[in-house]
């Protein structure tokens, strides 16, 4: 009988939560409710002061840090699938992670990233001024993450170093206001946008919108070379370059800043001062619907049911900070159009890093480099779910998409800060 009662006491104490001390995240396909918001936990976790564990291409890039009640629930809150697992199990997983022969890796990720969102927001009058949505605050308003909106004076006067990762999207560092003159100048929302951008530009010390852009898009440049971590998408990537590129030189037709645009800005554009593009022809005409030839968009023949981009598969051993940047349970991600669509490869300069691509099309849709002591990501396109979003269409819903792997893309950005310092190098 004694035998029985203690065989009886061990089942009763391996089935406890106190030896299970680990909670795992799995992020394959098939095991995870919510991809998005097992994101937003483990940022969650961290914030609180605890280390989280990062293990790269384990069962699509799964997540674990110590058992709690209190961490327990919150999963359970967030509908994020979890498995509660001993020392014993959780040492075999990095036993199994770290075993030279497999391409996984285990990452330490020790500090909530501080996150500013680049937008802006809204006028004084407390109205929303562009009538479109950015990808990332959806996502991270879905995920449950924190952050602050800031932009041009919050730049120019040096708030960027409050911050350790800084997010553009449908932004036109040009100073052309995303070249919508021809399709919808007559629209309030576009007059009240080139007001505001005219006012700000004067509270600044600037004649010149592109003046403004340029001046931000210099302190950017200097916040991302001192160490930080710098993501766009959409126009904000192209025109940010372009926007370097033109330093000194007026690229704007007159309707958008009073006066002719340099005949001769194409042969004096300095490539050198530029992230990620070089080669580029910008597109001269000022009502055409696009910037240069880095977009592939205009032309673009790729059927819409057949537009898929691959993800590179990198050693996460000696290639950390690329795999944590395309973790995802596939491979393969559904392609989605922006005012910035692909970049062409002619146009990549060799040092940037593709991590993602449509062969076919010879275009680049997810790109990364260094720049000094910190680290940018381009993401081609306006909405990974939201294939052809024009302007004034209502928000992406993510509770219909809570396993996105295009979105998966956005938040790999937002935790990858997070990682113990020495695994952010390339």
């Amino acid at each position: 009988m004694r035998r029985i009662l203690f065989a009886l006491a061990l089942m009763a104490c391996a089935a406890s939560p106190l030896r299970a001390t680990y909670m795992l995240i799995p992020m394959d396909e098939s095991a995870q409710n919510n991809h998005l918001k097992a994101y937003g936990v483990t940022y969650w976790v961290i914030s609180q002061g605890v280390e989280a564990y990062w293990l790269l291409n384990y069962r699509g890039g799964s997540f674990a840090f110590p058992y709690t009640a209190t961490f327990d629930k919150e999963c359970k809150t967030r509908n994020v699938k979890f498995e509660v697992i001993a020392d014993a199990q959780f040492a075999a997983i990095q036993n199994e992670i770290l075993n030279p022969e497999v391409n996984m890796d285990v990452i330490k990720l020790e500090k909530a990233p501080k996150i500013a969102v680049y937008s802006p927001d809204k006028d004084e009058k407390g109205e929303i001024i562009q009538p479109w949505d950015d990808a990332v605050t959806l996502v991270l308003t879905y995920a449950e993450i924190p952050y602050d909106v800031i932009y041009d004076t919050d730049v120019l006067q040096g708030k960027l170093l409050e911050y350790d990762w800084l997010h553009l999207h449908h932004e036109d560092f040009t100073g052309m206001y995303g070249k919508f003159y021809a399709s919808h100048s007559n629209q309030p929302w576009y007059r009240d946008h080139v007001r505001m951008m005219e006012g700000l530009a004067r509270e600044n010390g600037f004649t010149k919108v592109s003046q403004l852009k340029l001046a931000v898009a210099k302190r950017i440049a200097e916040y991302v070379s001192g160490g930080g971590f710098m993501f766009a998408m959409c126009s904000a990537t192209d025109t940010y370059d372009i926007a370097l590129a033109a330093e000194g030189l007026d690229i704007c037709a007159e309707m958008y800043d009073g006066d002719p645009a340099d005949p001769n800005a194409q042969n004096k554009l300095d490539f050198s001062k530029t992230l990620a593009f070089e080669n580029f022809q910008l597109i001269r005409d000022p009502l055409t619907y696009e910037h240069s030839t880095i977009d592939h968009n205009l032309g673009r023949n790729v059927n819409p049911e057949q537009d898929y981009f691959t993800l590179f598969d990198f050693s996460a051993k000696w290639d950390p900070v690329p795999t944590m940047l395309t973790q995802c349970h596939t491979r393969t991600v559904k392609g989605f159009m922006g005012q910035s669509t692909a970049f062409m490869k002619p146009t990549i300069k060799p040092t940037v890093l593709i991590m993602g691509e449509n062969k076919p099309a010879n275009e680049a849709r997810y790109i990364h480099g260094t720049y000094g002591y910190g680290f940018w990501t381009y993401y081609g396109g306006h909405d990974p779910e939201d294939y052809r979003h024009f302007v004034g269409d209502p928000p992406t819903d993510l509770a219909l998409h809570p396993n996105s792997p295009g979105y998966r893309l956005i938040l790999n950005n937002i935790l990858f800060p997070a990682a113990k310092k020495k695994h952010q190098k390339t």
